[in-house]
């Protein structure tokens, strides 16, 4: 059974990285599967907020080409490795 992942947790990326299969979405309506195209580590990024309004979410760690060709940015929490 694949390990599911948490963002925040060191450990916990050790079977993410660049070239490994992985399910996006795991457990949702959304899954599908994928491989990492790169992998944005601590220089993800923060949010950007000016007084009250939020100008831009923080990036995600993990660039990800889906089986179908699409590309998704992802965080940890949102991928299963196989």
């Amino acid at each position: 059974m694949a390990k599911r992942h948490k963002g925040k947790d060191a450990s916990a990326h050790d079977d993410l990285g660049v070239n490994a299969p992985v399910v996006v979405y795991p457990g949702t309506d959304q899954q599908q599967g994928g491989v990492i195209v790169d992998d944005f580590g601590e220089s993800a990024g923060h949010a950007i907020d000016i007084g009250t309004n939020r100008i831009v979410d923080a990036a995600r760690r993990w660039a990800v080409r889906l089986n179908n060709g699409d590309l998704v940015f992802l965080d940890s929490d949102q991928l299963e490795a196989l």
